[in-house]
This record gives structure tokens, C-alpha cells and sequence, in this order.
């Protein structure tokens, strides 16, 4: 059973995951107007990521005989400078997701909710995957540059890392198989 401090944080980070999910479909929207068709399906691909990130606490949230919230998400930005801003935001984004899940971990020690906590281990290493990863696709764009003709091969690089995504996701459900 969840504490209601613990249910109330547990539905922040619900908010967290949802807000992140509408503002990678923005930037999706946006690199696909760009002519950027690989980061766009980058950035769908971590739309639907976060979304069942957020899922994945609703759930949580009720199979401990909590109640989960829907949340409102306020607007996300809709038009971005650059791919290279597009992706430093995501980054911020994801350390600002990473800060949250770390007080809700420092939340289940204090609260003796070892349930949660163990949960929440999940989370904690797919946040260093998700952070190291934006790292690298910042520094490739910087390696390459942002201008007009480096966006081709931004995209390119995109597009391997959605080969790679897929190839990882294929193998992991012939492991499950």
C-alpha cells in the first residue's frame, strides 16, 4: 500500500513521463517539417518510450491499491531553432526526469516502501541509458556541425541509431520468445 506522499509523487512523475511524451511527438512534428525524416522517427520512436514509461506508474500505481491520475500536460513548444537546441533540450529534459525519479527513489528509503523502491530500479538505469545516449547524439552534432549541409548527416546518424534501436528491440524480443 502506498503512502499518500508516495502516491502523490508517483503521479508528478506520471505528469513527467506524459509532458515528455507530447514534447518528443512536437519535435518529431517539427524535424519531419525540417526534412529530417530520420531524427523524426527518432523522436517518435522516444514519444511512444516515454508514454509507456508513463504507463508502466499508472499501472504501478494501481496494482498497489493506489489511484493514478490522468494528468494535463501544458503546452509544449510546437517550433525549435536548431537540432542541435532540439536535442539540448531533450537532454535537460531527461536530467530533469532523472532528478525526479532519484527523490522518489530517496522517498521509498524514508518511507520504508521497498515495493516502490524496487520498482523504481528500473527506472534508474534506463534513465543513465537514456541520458548517455542523448550525450552522444549531442556530440555527434557538434563533431558534425549545424549547418545546412551537416543536417544531412545528422540525420543519417539518426537513422543508425534507429537501426540500431530496432536490431536491439528485435533481439531482445526473440530473447523473450
Amino acid at each position: 500500500m502506498l503512502t499518500k506522499k508516495m502516491e502523490a509523487a508517483l503521479n508528478k512523475q506520471i505528469e513527467l513521463e506524459a509532458y515528455a511524451s507530447f514534447l518528443y511527438l512536437s519535435m518529431a512534428s517539427w524535424l519531419d517539417i525540417q526534412g529530417m525524416n530520420g531524427s523524426a522517427q527518432f523522436m517518435h520512436r522516444q514519444s511512444v518510450e516515454e508514454r509507456d514509461h508513463m504507463l508502466r506508474i499508472f499501472h504501478y500505481i494501481s496494482d498497489v491499491d493506489g489511484h493514478p491520475l490522468t494528468p494535463s500536460v501544458k503546452q509544449v513548444p510546437l517550433k525549435f531553432t536548431s537540432p542541435q537546441e532540439l536535442f539540448e533540450m531533450v537532454y535537460e529534459h531527461e536530467k530533469k526526469v532523472t532528478a525526479s525519479i532519484n527523490k522518489i527513489v530517496d522517498l521509498s528509503y524514508k518511507e520504508n516502501d521497498y515495493a516502490t523502491l524496487n520498482f523504481l530500479q528500473w527506472y534508474v538505469a534506463e534513465q543513465m541509458e537514456e541520458e548517455a545516449l542523448m550525450r552522444t547524439i549531442l556530440d555527434r552534432i557538434k563533431l558534425i556541425g549545424n549547418g545546412p549541409q551537416s543536417l544531412y548527416y545528422i540525420d543519417k546518424e539518426m537513422e543508425k541509431i534507429n537501426q540500431a534501436e530496432a536490431s536491439a528491440a528485435a533481439a531482445e524480443a526473440d530473447a523473450e520468445a
